[in-house]
């Protein structure tokens, strides 16, 4: 392996017939990005709420599994390693790939996502695609001192309408914004997304108060 980080250019592919086509936007990529079907997109749905993944790029290029060559979903860059995403639904890697590369697997940790693994994360990934648009729409807005101030606050973990009254003196959507990009980042927690649907009762907290 190469000397981290690394980064890809993601394979094009034309439209599978009948396939969903999602289009998103990666704060952690600052780029637009395509999925064809509901699993790419909630697998990166995923990988984008991570904190601990410092970037990634989907279909960065072709594996060998099983003795057939298919599309490796993703790569992803964490501070001391790599690794690789597989999704149960794989795509099979054509001729006209020869210039991307090919991974092997042993150098890499891959993690196969499946059907239940997105099935148990269905309320995550349901909050999440909530929460992105929010923090994209506010992009380059939220100021640094924001940040640390609600930072701060949730010290002792605070729901969400508490926060938002205590900083709403302007816009709220950008305090909103705000927490959400703390929790993108990783500096504060809220572990109730896991089981419960986003809401003005939702409590945010740093590491440190929600352990």
């Amino acid at each position: 392996m190469v000397d981290l980080p690394r980064c890809f250019d993601p394979i094009q592919l034309s439209r599978p017939r009948g396939a969903h086509r999602y289009d998103a936007f990666s704060p952690k990529l600052n780029r637009r990005l395509t999925f064809y079907g509901r699993s790419a997109f909630e697998a990166w749905l995923m990988i984008e709420s991570d904190p601990g993944v410092r970037t990634f790029c989907e279909r960065p290029g072709v594996m060998t599994v099983d003795g057939h060559r298919c599309i490796v979903d993703f790569w992803l860059s964490f501070v001391d390693h790599e690794g690789l995403v597989l999704l149960s639904d794989r795509t099979p890697a054509t001729d006209r790939l020869q210039n991307y590369p090919d991974f092997d697997s042993d150098s890499f940790i891959v993690r196969h996502i499946g059907v239940a693994e997105r099935a148990a994360a269905r309320v995550w990934i349901g909050n999440w695609q909530r929460m992105l648009p929010v923090l994209v729409s506010a992009r380059g807005l939220v100021t640094p001192s924001l940040l640390n101030a609600i930072e701060r606050f949730v010290a002792t973990p605070q729901p969400l309408l508490s926060v938002e009254r205590e900083f709403s003196t302007g816009d709220p959507v950008l305090v909103r914004a705000a927490a959400f990009e703390l929790l993108h980042l990783g500096r504060v927690q809220a572990i109730e997304l896991h089981t419960e649907s986003l809401s003005l009762l939702t409590r945010f907290a740093t590491a440190q108060a929600a352990s």
